[in-house]
Formats: C-alpha cells, structure tokens, sequence
C-alpha cells in the first residue's frame, strides 16, 4: 500500500473534516506567534546568562521574524509542488530541532543562529495552514474557518507571555524552548496521524523550478491579489502599531495602573477575537465581500476618529479607548474576509498566494511597529495617526477593486445573457 492509498489521503473535498482538523490547523497557524511572544519575559535573564549587551538579545527575535518572513517564501511553492504534509512535517521537525539547540546554547550568536533557523521552520505552519483552507474550503466557508484562525493571532499575544513566565519558574529560560520543541512535536504528530494530504496529484504545479520567481511576480501583480493583500496586510498593520504602543501609551501617558492596562489590553485583544467569531455567523447569510466593504468603512470611520481624538484630546480616554476597540474590532472582521478574497483567485498556486501574503504582512507589520516605535512622542499621535493612514488606505484600495469586481460581474451577466 503506497503512502496516497492510506486514509491520510483526502478522498474528497472537505470531507471528513471537523473540528479536529480545524485545531490542528489552528495549532500549525501558531508557530510564529507562539515563537515571538513566549520567550519575552525571558530577554533580562537570557541578556544576564549568555553576557549579552548592546541590543544582541533582540536581534534573537529581530532574526526569528526575518526567518519567518523568508521561510514562508521558500515553503509556500515548495507546497504547491510536493504537496502540504512533507513540508509541514519538515517544519514541525526543524523547529523542535531549532529549539532544542535553543534551550542547550550557551552563546548569544548560537542563540541568533538558531532563532533565525526556528523562523524559517515556523514558517511552514503558517504559510501551509493557509494553503490548506484553500484546497478544502470555497471562498464563502474559507471565510468563517480563517476567522477560526483569528484566535490565535487574539489569544497567542495575551497568554503567550504569561505562559513564557510560568514555564521558566520550572526551568529557567531554556524551560520556554523545550516547551516549545514539545509543542513542535506534538503538531507534527498531528500532522502525521490525522492530516490528510490536501492537494491532489494532477493539482500539484509540475513546472521547472526555474519558474517559482515568474510564478510570485504573476501572482503578485494580479490586481486581485493586490487588490485583497493590501488591505490586510495594512489591517495587520494596525495590529502591529497598537500593539508596539500600548505599553507606553496606556501605562505612562494615560497613567493606568498594571492591572487596568492588563483589562485594557484583554478587553481590545476580546473585541477583536469577537469580531472574527461573529464573522462565520455573518458569512452564513452575507456575502464575504460585501463583509469587507462594511468593515473596512467603519475602521475608517473610526481610526480617522481615534486621530483627531489624540491630537486635540476631546472626549477623553473612555471616548478615545472606545475608538480602539471599534477599530480592532473591525480588523476581527476584515482580515478572515480579506485573506479568503485573496486565496480565493488561486486554486492551483495556493502556497504562493500565501506566502507572498504572509511576507507582505510581516514586512508592513513590522514596518508599522518600527515607525511607531521611532516617532513616538510619548502621547498616542503615533500610533492613531498610522491607524488612520493604514485604514484610510485600505479602504480606498478594497473600494476600488469592489467597484473592478462588480464592473467584471455586469459584463459576465451581460456575456451570459448575450449569448
């Protein structure tokens, strides 16, 4: 019996498939943020063990993110030629590896190497776990199981930190690596028992190698992949200019004590996780774009609000936190429709879109926090006014290609009915 005839093979499309499916892909989706937020609270006593000064501790997960960056370049067309298991399987491997040297180093360069190495295989889970919602789910169901995947990006920043902190009373900081080498091997269990293999043989891209860079500029200069990247890849964005933020803002310029700031934070992280939950019952009865457009014109309504609210200080901060909360919660809405509208055009070159779609969101999120991170004045300017610029963009962009969409529709009907 040959590995395709064993029941890991989908024998049809999404059948079988449950919640069981959808946690594993939830759990593969986590390998970069489970990666970058663990291990934070560990940066004083890593800098203290390995004698590492001058800002070499955070090039660990300044190389981490570049390797997830690039790794989901790498893995995504590698998925579409050798299909998603062996690669996830690879990934899952690699990064337990990864963590394990991790956990023994003693070196602070040692440490680097081997966050970048754990970058490019936590990759694999993240751009993998978007191609396979592809190949089983249409653009509507896509939609409600991406809005699924949104708890993680939700939840993984609240508790990942805390979980880090607990883990090292155990161990010390290489008790959050060998945490996170048992979480790697667990997902590739996973993955090797109850993973079917998503993308059939005659789907598989069967082209030279030499044509992987023709195949990411013809999909990134589709106007459809564009037109739905953009306006995600700025939501996540804004995700990343709150997030860079909030510490400061809330616990130096608005004076709120650790504990308010930790309800705070929780409060805005629920609004979002929320948001996307309320989508897969929204997408049952509306359409995924029209979704999209409704969400997008009230997060521009309301970052363009928070602005002016942080630049003249009317209404105060239970006025202004609202205009947070709205915003991100109309991200929880945007970016499950937005990331189905983007995989959607690309049936057979699903590992591309998504890698091109993860690197493109990474290198405008950390390009966000990086900005708001070097402008910042101490008040909440910033960060509003990065906000307000992303969503302003982002509806100009999703307002055009809708307009595109709908024109492309009216002359299909009118072929159709022509003829």
């Amino acid at each position: 019996m040959t590995h395709d005839e064993t029941p890991n093979r989908l024998d049809s499309k999404g059948a079988g498939l449950g919640l069981r499916f959808l946690i594993l892909l939830g759990l593969l989706d986590a390998f970069g943020p489970l990666g970058i937020d663990m291990y934070l609270p560990a940066f004083p006593e890593i800098g203290r063990d390995l004698h590492a000064g001058g800002g070499r501790v955070e090039l660990t997960l300044s190389l981490f993110l570049a390797g997830l960056a690039i790794g989901q370049l790498i893995c995504g067309p590698i998925s579409d030629r050798i299909g998603r298991r062996k690669p996830l399987l690879f990934g899952a491997a690699a990064f337990a590896a990864a963590s394990v040297v991790c956990a023994f180093t003693r070196s602070i360069e040692a440490l680097i190497a081997a966050r970048f190495i754990m970058g490019l295989a936590g990759a694999t889970g993240m751009v993998v776990a978007r191609a396979v919602v592809r190949d089983v789910y249409e653009e509507g169901d896509s939609a409600r199981v991406y809005s699924m995947l949104m708890l993680v990006i939700g939840v993984a920043p609240i508790i990942s930190p805390s979980l880090g902190a607990w883990v090292m009373v155990f161990g010390g900081w290489p008790a959050i690596f060998w945490s996170l080498a048992l979480f790697a091997c667990v997902c590739g269990a996973g993955v090797l028992l109850d993973m079917p293999e998503t993308l059939a043989d005659d789907r598989r891209d069967r082209e030279p190698a030499v044509s992987i860079a023709p195949r990411y500029v013809e999909v990134f200069t589709d106007r459809r992949f564009l037109g739905y990247a953009i306006p995600s890849s700025l939501a996540l964005g804004m995700i990343f200019a709150y997030v860079t933020a909030a510490p400061s803002m809330f616990l130096k310029h608005f004076q709120l004590s650790q504990t308010a700031f930790n309800v705070v934070f929780a409060g805005n992280a629920i609004g979002l996780i929320g948001a996307a939950q309320v989508n897969r019952r929204l997408s049952r009865y509306f359409d995924t774009h029209g979704i999209l457009r409704g969400a997008s014109r009230v997060n521009a309504v309301a970052a363009v609000l928070m602005a002016s609210l942080a630049w003249t200080g009317v209404g105060g901060f239970s006025i202004f936190l609202a205009t947070i909360f709205l915003s991100l919660s109309m991200i929880g809405l945007i970016l499950p429709n937005a990331t189905a509208a983007v995989m959607a055009p690309f049936p057979d070159h699903a590992g591309v879109a998504s890698a091109l779609l993860g690197a493109l969101q990474f290198a405008v999120g950390a390009a966000a926090g990086a900005a708001v991170g070097l402008a910042s004045d101490g008040t909440p300017r910033a960060m509003a006014l990065t906000m307000a610029c992303f969503a302003t963009i982002s509806l100009a962009v999703s307002t055009v290609v809708e307009r595109r969409r709908g024109q492309a529709e009216e002359t299909e009907w009118a072929v159709a009915a022509g003829s």
